[in-house]
């Protein structure tokens, strides 16, 4: 013995299941890449930020820009360059609230909810094109597999300091 430490073994893959049948590492990179897929044509010259916040708007505006902050989890800096990105191509609109000179809500316009549709469509028929690439078998797996990806989807992320 040389008194050195060990190297460290190399981690397995995390799996979970009853069988170790799911591959976390494989599942994350396989919904990543699928991910950017999906986005990357279809962004109308949006970043991944302000696409997300318009959504956020159309879903649950009109929001106080502070709601809207905290929604997408970004500093108010980063918003205030946000949203005067998304203004000026006339995505959303400024309405101020009664009763407080100072504050206002941020709500989708018409030409915000159309690049939202149209985004929506287009990557909905890049996903159409790749499903038809799949067997009838893959289809059948995936179909299955859609109720568990819809509540992976909604489950909210812990916060990893509380491991």
């Amino acid at each position: 013995m040389t008194g050195r430490p060990s190297a460290a073994p190399a981690a397995a893959p995390a799996r979970l299941g009853p069988d170790g049948a799911i591959d976390v590492a494989r599942l994350r990179v396989a919904i990543a890449r699928l991910s950017r897929r999906l986005r990357r044509h279809v962004l109308a010259g949006l970043t991944p930020t302000q696409l997300s916040a318009l959504a956020t708007v159309e879903r649950s505006g009109p929001l106080r820009l502070g709601d809207l902050a905290a929604a997408e989890g970004i500093a108010p800096s980063t918003l205030t360059r946000l949203v005067t990105a998304l203004e000026e191509r006339g995505y959303v609109v400024r309405c101020p609230v009664p009763g407080d000179a100072r504050a206002s809500t941020l709500a989708i316009a018409p030409a915000g909810r159309a690049v939202l549709e149209r985004i929506r469509q287009e990557s909905t028929t890049v996903l159409a094109d790749s499903l038809r690439t799949l067997t009838s078998d893959q289809l059948a797996a995936l179909a299955a597999a859609l109720p568990a990806l819809e509540r992976l989807a909604d489950v909210e992320p812990r916060d990893p300091g509380s491991r």
